[in-house]
């Protein structure tokens, strides 16, 4: 199922959010949209823990008018699906939030205004923000300058678990993504990718298609994004719920 989402891609960015909408369907998650300052509303999944403590999943699901945008970045749009479908199969510590972002491509609008409508408290609850972009291109990569050291030094623990490898490759020169405004905000965040500087020119040109795609790396990537994601449920501590005063 994997590759077969990823082969879903269209060109159109309203058929973007569409497809990802039943994508989330399709795996039993009904989304919300959430309007931002663009045409189109960032997508929302909620899969529900034992505390208030929160994981960020995201990934921007728009592109531009060039190419068609397998690589940037419906490969990491089409994964949240598939990281929900995994992770909902047993109880999770944390709540875990899966946004596809609207509008990455136009600065970073969908996730600016999704963290300018954070409480000072929602905000502190939010334990981790794992931003996904731009996979397939190759193996694992980490945009290290922009990623928190703990998040990275366990990440490091899953890969070696694992036997996958993962590297680490700041992409300063590329652009920008959607974990910086979290980063912004003191939030702890990670940002994974497959970029390279023999590879960069790929995006937001007409070779950015699916053949462009490795597919036995993206697979590789996805399964250590979502083993990674379960273990920092796991690992970073959310507070117990309250005890029930009920006497009754």
């Amino acid at each position: 199922m994997l590759l077969q989402r990823l082969q879903a891609s269209v060109d159109n960015n309203h058929r973007r959010h569409d497809t990802l909408q039943k994508l989330f369907a399709d795996v039993g998650c009904a989304t919300t949209d959430q309007k931002v300052r663009a045409e189109l509303p960032n997508l929302v999944c909620i899969l529900p823990g034992n505390s208030s403590e929160v994981i960020v999943v995201g990934a921007h699901f728009d592109k531009v008018d060039d190419g068609h945008g397998v690589v940037d970045n419906w490969s990491g749009a089409a994964l949240l699906p598939s990281i929900y479908q995994a992770l909902h199969v047993a109880k999770r510590r944390h709540t875990i939030i899966f946004i596809g972002f609207s509008a990455e491509e136009q600065g970073l609008i969908g996730s600016k205004n999704y963290v300018e409508h954070l409480t000072k408290q929602e905000k502190s609850n939010i334990h981790g923000m794992i931003a996904i972009d731009s996979l397939g291109l190759g193996s694992t990569e980490v945009w290290a300058r922009h990623s928190d050291r703990k998040l990275i030094g366990l990440l490091i623990a899953v890969s070696k678990s694992l036997h996958f490898p993962v590297s680490g490759m700041d992409v300063d020169y590329v652009g920008d993504t959607d974990s910086s405004p979290f980063r912004d905000q003191g939030i702890p965040t990670i940002t994974f990718h497959s970029i390279t500087s023999e590879n960069w020119a790929i995006l937001h040109s007409n070779k950015d298609a699916y053949v462009a795609i490795d597919q036995s790396a993206y697979v590789e990537s996805c399964h250590l994004i979502t083993d990674y994601i379960a273990y920092l449920d796991e690992v970073l501590d959310p507070t117990p719920p309250p005890a029930s005063t009920n006497t009754n």
